[in-house]
């Protein structure tokens, strides 16, 4: 009998875990679904819009330029170094091109902005917008007929995609003056042979996809943090915890886009 009544309230919690967890992903969904409407709506980008929208890209992809630069080198270098490697060791070096465009520039390289870009901008705007929300900011913007979310909603998403799609090709362009270097240590490879084989395995189809990968990651690191902090409450006590659930699914969102990526490719 007791087995039975244990069995039954664990059946009921994952049922209560997968009803939740529906819920939010639909939620989720819906409010991706406004700010969408509302982005290919000439008229969200008045004065205001644009102002906090140019402050928004110098908060996100101008202020951390130096840092994110520094970090591109140093961690392209370790990448490219360990790809060079292993290549080296079993003898593959007619895929060198293929692993280079392949992994490092369309997959590796708007991954690892992606993670950047959440962790500095992502927690900052969840926590802003709770902020706000406890201090009933928002309702002194609606009490003054100021549209919240083309004010502060699409402003730092768009910066969000337009950031995350900049940095991401300068995080490649850095993995591919990189690869020069130890293409020309391992293989003694030329620049001029060197861009051949990047430009042999470079294919416009995958180019295409790990933009639009990109800017759906940029998307998606700004919008749930938003969606989070808005449904902070009243009380102080509510921002740190709609900051952690916010970035948990943050991350959930862009493992999620990396699967599916990879079995667009793959398709």
């Amino acid at each position: 009998m007791f087995f039975t009544d244990k069995m039954a309230s664990v059946v009921e919690n994952i049922g209560q875990v997968g009803i939740d967890m529906g819920r939010a992903f639909h939620d989720t969904l819906s409010f991706a679904g406004r700010i969408v409407m509302r982005m290919f709506d000439i008229r969200t980008y008045n004065s205001a819009t644009r102002v906090v929208l140019l402050n928004q890209i110098y908060f996100t992809a101008v202020q951390t330029l130096p840092l994110f630069l520094v970090g591109s080198i140093l961690f392209g270098s370790l990448l490219i170094g360990v790809v060079f490697k292993i290549i080296m060791d079993l003898g593959l070096a007619n895929y060198l091109g293929k692993v280079l465009v392949g992994l490092l520039v369309i997959e590796l390289a708007p991954l690892i902005t992606a993670l950047l870009i959440a962790l500095r901008s992502g927690s900052a705007i969840n926590a802003e917008i709770a902020v706000m929300k406890v201090n009933r900011e928002m309702r002194t913007l609606e009490a003054f007929n100021i549209n919240v979310i083309d004010y502060l909603f699409i402003p730092r998403i768009v910066n969000g995609i337009v950031s995350v799609a900049l940095l991401s090709s300068l995080f490649s362009i850095v993995v591919v003056v990189s690869g020069l270097l130890f293409a020309n240590i391992f293989f003694g490879m030329s620049a001029a042979v060197y861009a051949g084989t990047l430009l042999d395995s470079a294919n416009s189809g995958d180019l295409i996809l790990s933009i639009v990968k990109a800017a759906t990651f940029g998307f998606f690191i700004t919008m749930i943090p938003i969606r989070s902090g808005f449904a902070a409450t009243d009380e102080l006590t509510s921002v740190p915890i709609t900051v952690l659930r916010g970035m948990v699914k943050v991350f959930i969102a862009i493992l999620i886009i990396e699967v599916l990526s990879l079995l667009i490719r793959m398709i």
